[in-house]
């Protein structure tokens, strides 16, 4: 029970970091799931594809399909309204570590 409330947390602290690199620069699922990893969490693409067409379908991300060496590759960047939401998320986060990290 323990694992699948850690999840759920986790889930959010996660959506928080796809929204920060697909402001600095547009980025392929494989990629992410190995940013992820140097960061402590273990995403297979089971999981993650299905949350990246989640935050798409909610305008917080855009999706553009490129050919890479004869294979398609989905490229995702953050759109205007991921902005937003990323700006008021680094608020509340940095007012919640501020409140919690003692």
């Amino acid at each position: 029970m323990q694992n699948q409330i850690l999840r759920k947390f986790f889930l959010g602290f996660i959506q928080i970091h796809i929204l920060y690199h697909a402001k600095k620069e547009p980025f392929y699922g494989v990629w992410m799931i190995e940013e992820l990893g140097e960061h402590g969490y273990d995403m297979s693409p089971g999981t993650l594809y299905p949350l990246l067409h989640s935050m798409e379908s909610k305008k917080l991300l855009d999706k553009e399909e490129k050919t890479v060496d004869g294979k398609i590759r989905k490229y995702y960047k953050i759109t205007k309204f991921g902005m937003e939401v990323l700006e008021e998320a680094r608020k509340k986060a940095y007012e919640l570590f501020k409140e919690i990290k003692d």
